[in-house]
């Protein structure tokens, strides 16, 4: 274990557990939808943090389907999500979009010069032990054991594992502005799972699911070099 790779796992264990964990309280005060459209943020302003980060303006391409994608997720949060206020809940969610686009930062940022594994497992120990130690602060205890909650947590540990160890992954060869266009796909799969359990889309959501697939082929456009960028390249 390195010293990079300590870094680094802590820096995004910290931001997953701030992400997660802001946005656990905040669903106590507001409803899915409006906790959907204000976590969709997180897209326009990752492609600005990757300019801090790394120097590098996003192409224009990229850009547009950030766009496209939160549009995407608005519609597809349904027209009840802008009835909001500013309340906790709203303020806790806004907060929220700064550590879920700073995870995927940081992902971008160090995926190919540590060992993932080694990277994964710290920033999962590190989200797991912070929750652990927000227990008293909430006011809450750990329970009786019962296989009732226990397989379910299992069953999201070896998720959030596969999860996380698959976009520190393919983090190497892809951009943090448009992986955060791909993982807009989310809720378009929740969508799909949800209407096999006998859920009912609306035509916004449709649309929306549809203009998120779209804006996953438009990010994958790149712009030609101008000629002028060629001559200084030479």
């Amino acid at each position: 274990m390195t010293r990079r790779e300590l870094g680094a796992g802590v820096g995004i264990g910290v931001a997953i557990f701030l992400g997660y964990g802001l946005q656990t309280y905040e669903l106590q005060s507001i409803d899915s939808n409006a906790s959907a459209f204000l976590t969709a943020l997180y897209v326009p302003i990752v492609p600005f943090l990757q300019w801090i980060a790394f120097k590098q303006r996003p192409h224009a391409m990229a850009l547009v389907a950030a766009g496209i994608a939160f549009l995407g997720l608005v519609l597809l949060a349904g027209p009840d999500s802008f009835s909001i206020g500013l309340g906790a809940g709203e303020i806790a969610t806004l907060l929220s979009t700064l550590p879920i686009a700073a995870e995927i930062i940081l992902i971008g940022l160090f995926a190919g010069r540590v060992d993932l594994g080694r990277v994964t497992v710290v920033q999962l120990l590190t989200a797991g032990v912070l929750g652990f130690l927000a227990m008293p602060v909430n006011g809450e205890v750990i329970p009786a054991f019962s296989w009732y909650w226990a397989l379910p947590i299992i069953g999201l540990a070896i998720s959030t594992f596969i999860i996380q160890s698959t976009m520190n992954w393919a983090q190497k060869t892809v951009n943090p502005t448009r992986a955060a266009t791909i993982y807009t796909g989310e809720p378009v799969w929740a969508g799909i799972f949800g209407r096999m359990a006998g859920e009912r889309l609306g035509a916004l959501a449709i649309i929306g699911a549809a203009l998120i697939v779209f804006s996953t082929l438009v990010s994958e456009i790149k712009p030609r070099p101008r000629i002028g960028d060629l001559k200084n390249k030479e």
